[in-house]
């Protein structure tokens, strides 16, 4: 195999790999009204009783903005986009399937899991006037740990909190979408 064809298939590899990964290819820019290129985000508000939320999903939002190229670099920017925290709940999924399942070196059952969910409101809004607007939910599942149902606090907490980061995660990258592509 020649080096040309070596390369081609590297770079194959390499494009197919990173489509896999849930990034995309797009011109910087592309698909925000109005022909919108630079777009800044302030802190979102946070309407729940949950302590940093607003700093969560700010982060994940502008990761989105990094990733789309619309993020201002400090300067001004044509369009700013408003986020509200709007809801988050966290709760043992209670449905058909059992609620405890017993632990299998032990008697004593555990929880199966626990979901947490979030709501966040999104406007665009360019000289008063709103753009684009959206509101998107979502819920995260996260066990509980491994301890019995007395367990471990902190375990289901820092559990609970990488289901957070996950939903935020999702939900912003949808929420981002969703503002491009609502006009």
């Amino acid at each position: 195999m020649g080096a040309m064809s070596r390369m081609r298939v590297v770079g194959w590899v390499l494009l197919l790999s990173g489509l896999g990964c849930g990034y995309r290819f797009a011109p910087q820019g592309a698909g925000l009204p109005e022909g919108v290129r630079s777009v800044c985000a302030p802190v979102f508000r946070n309407d729940t009783a949950e302590p940093a939320l607003e700093l969560l999903f700010t982060q994940n939002f502008r990761q989105e903005l990094l990733r789309a190229g619309v993020l201002s670099g400090g300067g001004a920017c044509e369009a700013s986009v408003e986020g509200v925290v709007a809801g988050v709940s966290s709760g043992p999924i209670n449905n058909a399937e059992p609620f405890f399942q017993p632990n299998a070196q032990s008697s004593v059952p555990r929880l199966a899991s626990y979901r947490t969910s979030a709501t966040v409101v999104l406007r665009l809004r360019r000289d008063g006037r709103i753009l684009s607007e959206t509101t998107v939910s979502g819920s995260e599942d996260f066990l509980p740990g491994t301890t019995n149902v007395s367990g471990d606090v902190l375990e289901v907490e820092a559990n609970r909190q990488a289901a957070l980061h996950r939903l935020s995660e999702t939900l912003m990258r949808e929420g981002y979408e969703r503002l491009a592509t609502s006009w």
